[in-house]
């Protein structure tokens, strides 16, 4: 199987953080190209939102932004048993929101496949990320810590809602809403076509994260293998069971098992870094990146649209 060169960046900066490399991107790149694909997802989202009656995908959306609240909300529990508050709330984040690339390569097998499937599923992917990383926010901020560290309820609302990541991805979302297809057309090559290019600079960033923290992924290894690989399975099927109840087709509950058990190493780590930065990355990121990334994509997707066949 061919390897996505996405994945191949992300290598490339684990084996070079690994050998002690001095390469290193400057921190104004990475802010940049955080605050870049944040807007370009948003955009997507809203391009499909501007084709499409909002009366008639309302229902849906509704349910898909439920399933965004609840993942997380279901799983913030069992990951409390071994991890702090702090991480635990950044891993939900990171879990309940979705991946770009692995959405990608389960149109591409569908396609190869010649299997239909309804075309706000990718409107679904931008929905998805919201949720997550606001509940991310406020059950890292709940609790005794909170009044500790001044975080009003008021403070906090706006730190969720109007925190920078927040406002790329719901501010992307209206502006392709609005601006319609025709609209963004000059803008095409750059939120387009560049979206792909500019995703690996920021795995290349990744990969030199993760690589900083391997000691500790060392420390809690199969801890991390353990979320990396159980959760997918689990959650793809909550992602079935919501895809049900919209009345979707085999192509549809496919993509949103996909959505569902996949797990975001772009907006979450993004918007974490800067609402969280205390928490660890590389335990998110090496769950997320170097466990979930790699088995859906060898093994979640087909697996998924198995999954998704029993319960058509």
């Amino acid at each position: 199987m061919q390897i996505d060169p996405v994945v191949l960046f992300f290598l490339l900066g684990l084996a070079a953080g690994l050998a002690k490399s001095d390469l290193k991107l400057p921190s104004a790149l990475y802010e940049t190209l955080s605050v870049f694909l944040l807007l370009a997802i948003g955009i997507k989202g809203g391009l499909i939102l501007a084709k499409q009656p909002i009366l008639t995908l309302l229902p849906q959306a509704l349910l898909v932004i439920f399933m965004g609240a609840l993942i997380p909300l279901l799983i913030y529990p069992l990951l409390r048993l071994k991890l702090s508050q702090v991480d635990a709330a950044s891993m939900v984040a990171h879990y309940g929101s979705v991946s770009v690339v692995t959405y990608a390569v389960g149109v591409a097998f569908l396609a190869q496949k010649q299997i239909s499937f309804e075309p706000q599923t990718t409107l679904f992917l931008v929905l998805l990320e919201m949720p997550a990383l606001m509940i991310g926010v406020v059950l890292a901020r709940l609790g005794p810590n909170a009044a500790q560290s001044g975080h009003g309820w008021r403070k906090l609302l706006h730190e969720v809602f109007l925190g920078k990541s927040m406002v790329l991805l719901m501010g992307g979302l209206l502006i392709g809403a609005l601006a319609g297809p025709e609209g963004i057309k000059p803008l095409d090559m750059l939120y387009i076509d560049l979206f792909k290019p500019v995703l690996t600079l920021f795995l290349l960033e990744m990969g030199l994260v993760v690589a900083g923290k391997m000691g500790i992924l060392r420390q809690q290894g199969l801890l991390v293998l353990s979320i990396g690989i159980v959760l997918p399975l689990l959650l793809s099927w909550i992602g079935i069971g919501f895809g049900l109840l919209m009345g979707l087709s085999l192509g549809g509950l496919t993509l949103m098992a996909i959505l569902a058990a996949s797990a975001s190493y772009i907006a979450a780590p993004a918007a974490m870094r800067m609402a969280l930065p205390q928490a660890n990355p590389a335990l998110s990121l090496g769950a997320a990146l170097g466990v979930t990334f790699p088995f859906n994509i060898l093994v979640g997707v087909p697996l998924y649209h198995q999954f998704a066949g029993y319960a058509a």
